[in-house]
């Protein structure tokens, strides 16, 4: 057996598949660059490797949530233009600056500390101004943002800073004809008609996530935020499976099978007895529980490959292991069980494991905890490509 099989479980990411996705979306977003989002450890499959990766493919930005996410790609040795949007008072706005990472800013309070933290450094800080279009969460009322204009623009005349994009976020692109999308939209061009009318020179003006990428090309403007679909998963599936929408998830979870044997019929699996064996029958103990990020939500309906068959969790998900009622059938113990996959091979997919759990699949790729290790795959960029990146 080798060293791969070998592991308990693996949460195996083939990067070649990455660098695929993202050359789709370039095509689907022709004329605006592509910031490869890598927030949340690249939702799950590993930031550094997939924002290399997503260099190699053509990702001119690279975005995170947090600071602190942005500062620990650039120690890695990740270079050229990022992002990060996710601040909180106190924040480490100063390295942030020094490390040459824009900054976003969706009120007074940030602008000042970016002002102040620009001030300490004696070096201009690169900031991106958010408009609250209609989301509700981060960034700038429209009845706030001539304010928020004006005193950024104030302090770019006095070289603190330099305003280099202007953002928004959508809330409903998701759901295809929502009314939100174009309310959204309007708002949008009206913020950003403002700030240029007042002098504002952005690089960049940003809108569209996944699902605004593959669906809202008027969206595009001159820079997408790809995050979910860039792993090879569907944002909804309204839109269209992973395969309609040319993409290839990137994370295939699989453990080895711990324990097969015998029980009576009427037999009572794991906490509680939600199951119990209809038939005498083989059971299954799969050694990956909800602290490696399997959801409890899904005991008694989540799908698992073994030995050529969907099987389902049988009773509840465990911390550290559940069970499988395997049907008489006897694979041996180390035989590989797949949680998820692309599907080609018949294993489920995280759509399928968001389904059983009531959720999204972004949340069953983003849980898989540290316990589990990342196995890279196709890490040079000719192996699935067949040639260097387009």
């Amino acid at each position: 057996m080798n060293e791969t099989a070998s592991l308990r479980a693996r949460a195996e990411i083939d990067l070649a598949a990455l660098r695929a996705n993202v050359r789709v979306l370039r095509e689907r977003a022709t004329g605006a660059q592509l910031m490869a989002v890598v927030k949340s450890d690249g939702y799950g499959h590993g930031a550094v490797p997939c924002a290399r990766a997503a260099r190699e493919a053509g990702a001119t930005w690279l975005g995170t949530a947090t600071p602190h996410e942005a500062l620990a790609l650039r120690a890695a040795g990740l270079d050229g233009r990022m992002m990060c949007w996710l601040w909180t008072p106190g924040g480490p706005w100063r390295e942030a600056i020094e490390a040459d990472i824009d900054v976003s800013v969706g009120g007074l309070w940030a602008l000042r500390e970016v002002v102040a933290a620009a001030e300490a450094a004696q070096c201009p800080a690169r900031v991106q101004l958010k408009a609250d279009t209609g989301l509700g969460r981060g960034g700038c009322q429209p009845a706030d943002w001539s304010e928020l204009v004006t005193e950024a623009l104030a302090a770019e005349r006095a070289g603190r800073l330099k305003v280099t994009g202007l953002w928004s976020h959508f809330a409903c692109a998701d759901e295809p004809g929502h009314p939100s999308i174009a309310a959204q939209l309007g708002v949008y061009r009206d913020m950003v008609a403002y700030a240029e009318k007042e002098g504002v020179e952005p690089e960049v003006r940003h809108l569209a996530n996944s699902p605004a990428t593959l669906t809202i090309p008027e969206a595009h403007f001159d820079l997408v935020r790809t995050g979910i679909a860039m792993y090879g998963i569907s944002p909804a599936p309204e839109l269209g499976t992973s395969a309609e929408l040319g993409l290839r998830p990137v994370m295939t979870l699989a453990a080895a099978v711990a324990l097969v044997k015998d029980a009576p019929a009427g037999h009572g699996v794991s906490y509680g007895h939600h199951y119990t064996t209809p038939a005498e029958t083989t059971l299954g103990l799969i050694p990956v529980g909800y602290a490696d990020g399997v959801p409890r939500h899904a005991s008694g309906s989540g799908p698992v490959l073994v030995g050529g068959k969907v099987r389902t969790v049988a009773g509840r998900v465990a911390m550290d292991q559940f069970v499988v009622d395997l049907r008489g059938d006897r694979p041996e113990a180390g035989a590989e069980a797949v949680l998820f996959g692309p599907g080609d091979r018949g294993e489920p997919t995280a759509q399928d494991w968001a389904e059983a759990a009531g959720t999204i699949a972004y949340e069953i790729v983003t849980r898989i905890g540290t316990r589990v290790p990342r196995v890279y795959v196709n890490e040079t960029a000719d192996e699935l490509t067949g040639g260097a990146p387009r």
